[in-house]
């Protein structure tokens, strides 16, 4: 037990003193010690010396400082905080940013409702590998939100979002592409039937 206690005693220590010499790092103009006392900190639960920390080193061009903030706003749902640094890191590709600002878009969070703006973000993010945005695009494409209603583009997110590996995206396609061929599923009947056969 001694052994435990000296050993975290000299973690503690190890982790304090790095913790200062980031500090003093940051202090002495190296943003990239900034962001790293910003997230040391922000680990620590100390998120308002942490933002403050990410704040400096982002201002003066530490990206990842920018996009640590925007989805920390965002998880906190400080939606307005977070939209400057989402927009700046979807711009980047930042799938999370951009499926952030579609979010806030289609559901008006602390911004005006705008469907159009949702689906840009959201197609974004999809090009970018978000599953959950392509599909998020096909409804908005089945619905007619923000655009015309087209069955081709809603089959189209679907496929993508199913070559992403989303179940739900390849069960949407898989249900579309049969009905356009003609192909009638089975119903409940059919399948109890085709057991006994």
């Amino acid at each position: 037990m001694k052994v435990v206690w000296i050993a975290l005693l000299g973690f503690s220590c190890m982790f304090a003193s790095q913790s200062e010499a980031s500090v003093e790092a940051c202090d002495k103009g190296d943003m990239q010690a900034c962001y790293e006392t910003g997230v040391s900190l922000m680990a620590q639960e100390k998120q308002d010396a942490g933002v403050e920390y990410l704040r400096k080193a982002c201002k003066f061009g530490v990206e990842k400082a920018c996009d640590t903030l925007g989805d920390t706003y965002l998880s906190n749902k400080h939606y307005q905080a977070a939209k400057p640094y989402l927009e700046v890191s979807c711009a980047k590709g930042i799938r999370s940013a951009c499926e952030g600002l579609g979010t806030m878009y289609r559901d008006g969070l602390e911004i005006r409702q705008d469907d159009v703006k949702a689906r840009m973000y959201y197609e974004q993010a999809c090009e970018v590998g978000s599953k959950d945005s392509c599909i998020n695009v096909a409804l908005l494409y089945r619905g007619g939100f923000g655009v015309e209603k087209n069955r081709e583009k809603e089959k189209l997110y679907y496929q993508k979002a199913c070559k992403l590996s989303s179940e739900a995206g390849c069960k949407s396609y898989t249900q579309m592409d049969n009905e356009d061929r003609g192909i009638k599923e089975p119903g409940l009947l059919e399948k109890f039937k085709s057991l006994f056969n």
